[in-house]
């Protein structure tokens, strides 16, 4: 009888330690499974619109835009435009432009990466193409690690991603008033979690552009402007939903997930300081949200506002400095005394011939609570083929 009790009691206690096993390791799938959703699991049949629905496609690209706090929807040109302000498309000087872009972000763990391409039809006109991924790889599986003997088989582990895609194509045109020009762009969003989940979107952005004749440019970016919805479908095998139950965890339910307009104005002055193409650049922009009250520095409902403020000094053509000041938000303390944090950011850029390399330090001081972040990006600047055409 006590040999029964002793195996009894040492079964229990294996069993124990291998479920606070499976709690801590299962955080991962949790995180991107359920937390990934936002709300998406407690309103699993309502259209409530979740604040940061698609949030990954606010973190900005081109290290020449983070470097000078995102404020670039007036100035930006050329590749990068489809991403920031699809006016910039009629922009493209090149018959092609390729950008790229890599970045990494949480020490390493999540890797974001964006290409873009850049075609001018003619003088008046151009078309864009991107693509987005963020991502977190290698996140460790453990739904299978126990068996439903209560046996541990450790090569039942595997690995899986939690990975985010947004495809945009764009087109831009200079309308007949001087200066101005218009550009729209349709967006396809695949969200993947593994084998466990995956939702596809879609979404329309629109922009504008007014130049004047001296030094002022002026931008109103619009995204999501219809709303851009996910439809998420969820596919967990039995003992996956047995592993959630005994973590605690809610089953989560095939739904749709809506982001609300958002737009950014822009306003821009260039000022040149020399004959030879040296120049001093300073840009606001103004981030006016549509979801409800945010932490911004101009938080309010349902209008929340985020300003953000770059500078660009170039140097005969060849290279440029940037810096800028973002993510303006006021912190309360232990005290309950609110301070006002901001994120710094520099960059720089060089020019050689068709090639523009570009970089940006992100978090510079930790005044927020993200991690600094290095950035690179690069741009061709292609001429048309000789013999295209032919």
């Amino acid at each position: 009888m006590e040999y029964k009790e002793h195996n009894f009691f040492k079964k229990y206690v294996l069993l124990e330690v291998q479920i606070l096993y499976m709690r801590f390791h299962f955080y991962y799938i949790i995180l991107f499974v359920v937390g990934c959703v936002g709300s998406l699991s407690a309103q699993q049949t309502t259209t409530t619109a979740p604040k940061y629905s698609n949030e990954f496609l606010q973190i900005g690209v081109g290290a020449d835009a983070l470097g000078q706090s995102n404020a670039v929807v007036a100035s930006t040109e050329g590749s990068n435009a489809t991403y920031w302000n699809p006016a910039g498309l009629a922009l493209t000087k090149k018959w092609l432009e390729v950008g790229g872009m890599h970045s990494e972000y949480f020490a390493g763990i999540a890797k974001y990466d964006f290409i873009s391409l850049a075609h001018a039809i003619d003088a008046k006109s151009g078309i864009g193409f991107s693509m987005v991924r963020f991502a977190v790889d290698d996140i460790p599986n453990t739904t299978q690690l126990i068996d439903n003997g209560g046996n541990v088989n450790y090569d039942k582990i595997t690995l899986f991603s939690a990975a985010d895609y947004a495809f945009s194509l764009a087109y831009a045109r200079k309308l007949k008033v001087e200066g101005l020009r218009f550009g729209g762009s349709i967006k396809l969003i695949h969200r993947t979690v593994g084998s466990f989940a995956h939702s596809w979107g879609f979404g329309l952005d629109a922009g504008l552009q007014y130049d004047t004749k001296k030094y002022f440019k002026f931008g109103l970016m619009a995204r999501d402007i219809t709303s851009t919805f996910n439809a998420w479908v969820f596919t967990l095998d039995d003992q996956t939903k047995k592993v959630f139950s005994m973590t605690g965890n809610t089953i989560p339910k095939n739904g749709m997930e809506y982001t609300l307009p958002r737009f950014i104005f822009g306003t821009q002055g260039k000022f040149p300081v020399s004959s030879k193409g040296d120049y001093v650049a300073g840009e606001i922009d103004l981030d006016i949200t549509t979801d409800g009250r945010r932490n911004v520095l101009i938080s309010a409902s349902p209008f929340s506002i985020d300003p953000h403020v770059g500078i660009e000094v170039g140097i005969r053509k060849f290279f440029m400095f940037r810096c800028g000041v973002g993510n303006m938000q006021y912190v309360t303390d232990f005290n309950k005394k609110k301070n006002l944090t901001f994120q710094p950011n520099i960059g720089v850029g060089v020019q050689f011939s068709q090639v523009v390399l570009n970089y940006a330090f992100t978090d510079i001081g930790d005044k927020s609570t993200a991690l600094y972040s290095n950035v690179f990006s690069v741009k061709l600047l292609l001429d048309k083929p000789s013999n295209a055409g032919k």
